[in-house]
C-alpha cells in the first residue's frame, strides 16, 4: 500500500501568472537588445515556459522573439542515475554566434541538466552571452551554476520534489511542493 503524500501549494495559478509577468519585465529590463535574444527552452516544461515567455514578450513590447529547443539527454555526466526519456529534437532556429541565449527550465536542482544543455548548445556554436531562467530554484546545487532569472526559491530537502505544472501539459497550473 503506497503511503499518499499531501501536495503543497507553493505558487497558484495567480501566482504563477504573476511571476512569469514579473520574469518578463526582468529580462526587458535586462537585456538591452531583445531583437538578439534567442529563447531556448529544455525539455519538458522548459519548452512550454520559453512559448509562455514568448507570448509576455510579445504582449509587452510588440517584438516577436525567436524561440528554440535544446535537449541536453545525450551531454548528461550522471545518465545512469537520472535515467532516460522521450529524447526530443533539438531545434535552434538560427544561428547562435552573436546570439544572447536564454535557457529556460522549470526547476534547478544540482545544475547538471543546464551543464548538459549549455555543453550540447555550444556544440551548435559560440553564443555572445548565455543566461538562465528558471521558475523554481530548490538548492543543492552540485556545480557553480546560478540563475540569472529566477521565480521563486524554494529550499527543499533531498528526498522532496517541486514540481511545476503547466495548464496544457498538465490541466492545472501552478508549483507543488511533492
Amino acid at each position: 500500500m503506497s503511503k499518499k503524500t499531501k501536495k503543497i501549494v507553493i505558487l497558484t495559478e495567480v501566482e504563477l501568472r504573476k511571476t512569469i509577468s514579473r520574469l518578463t519585465c526582468e529580462i526587458i529590463e535586462k537585456v538591452k537588445n531583445l531583437d538578439n535574444l534567442l529563447l531556448v527552452g529544455i525539455p519538458t516544461r522548459g519548452i512550454n515556459l520559453a512559448e509562455v515567455l514568448e507570448k509576455e514578450l510579445f504582449c509587452m513590447t510588440g517584438l516577436k522573439i525567436k524561440k528554440g529547443i535544446i535537449d541536453p539527454t545525450f551531454y548528461r555526466d550522471d545518465q545512469n542515475r537520472v535515467g532516460t526519456r522521450l529524447i526530443r529534437a533539438t531545434d535552434i532556429p538560427t544561428p547562435i554566434e552573436k546570439q544572447e541565449i536564454l535557457l529556460i527550465d522549470d526547476v534547478i536542482y544540482t545544475g547538471r541538466t543546464i551543464r548538459a544543455a549549455m555543453d550540447s548548445l555550444y556544440s551548435w556554436g559560440r553564443p555572445q552571452r548565455v543566461m538562465l531562467l528558471v521558475m523554481v530554484d530548490r538548492g543543492h546545487r552540485e556545480l557553480p551554476i546560478q540563475p540569472d532569472f529566477c521565480g521563486k526559491k524554494v529550499p527543499t530537502s533531498k528526498n522532496e520534489s517541486i514540481s511545476v505544472r503547466l495548464k496544457n501539459i498538465d490541466n492545472e497550473e501552478g508549483v507543488f511542493l511533492d
